[in-house]
């Protein structure tokens, strides 16, 4: 179930956590801490951390409430967003203008969020995260089409014909 007040706590905080370097953060690696921050606590934890609703876009999954949210963000004066350009590209800039405290997230989950939050701003760039994130299961979905968190569980493969030859019998026997 989708927690609107801790998605923005959460979207503050991953903002706050790189405001040291304006260049660590875009569009990009927000949606991609926030997104892989909600799979993995699903995958270790079973349950998703905000619960929000991700879609298929051209960089990645991305969260729908994102930009009412980061709109709401600066009209409270928690953050500044900018366009900039950083090496020839356009790229979002967040100017955090309060702290942000981690108090929302129980301790399991918080390890979750700081690790995401170095392994998505840290130790890739926005190319690389959003190549990454062009998994088998974004490719698989159209454009704007929801890719919910139990995703996580799915292994890319072929289908055969045995697998063929048992999904018939299965929907043969079922009418």
């Amino acid at each position: 179930m989708f927690d609107r007040l801790k998605f923005k706590s959460l979207v503050h905080y991953v903002c706050w956590r790189c405001s040291d370097d304006p260049t660590k953060l875009g569009a990009v690696k927000l949606n991609k801490a926030v997104w892989l921050s909600d799979l993995s606590a699903y995958y270790q934890l079973g349950h998703p951390v905000t619960g929000a609703r991700y879609v298929k876009r051209q960089f990645g999954p991305v969260p729908k409430p994102i930009l009412p949210v980061l709109a709401e963000l600066e009209s409270e004066g928690i953050l500044t967003v900018r366009d900039t350009q950083h090496f020839g590209k356009q790229k979002k800039e967040f100017i955090v203008h309060r702290p942000a405290s981690a108090d929302f997230l129980p301790s399991d989950e918080h390890a979750i969020v700081e690790e995401m939050i170095k392994f998505v701003c840290e130790e890739n760039t926005a190319t690389s995260i959003s190549d990454a994130s062009h998994d088998h299961i974004w490719k698989a979905a159209d454009d704007g089409e929801e890719i919910p968190h139990f995703t996580v569980f799915a292994r890319p493969g072929k289908i055969t014909s045995d697998d063929r030859e048992w999904a018939r019998t299965v929907l043969d026997s079922a009418v």
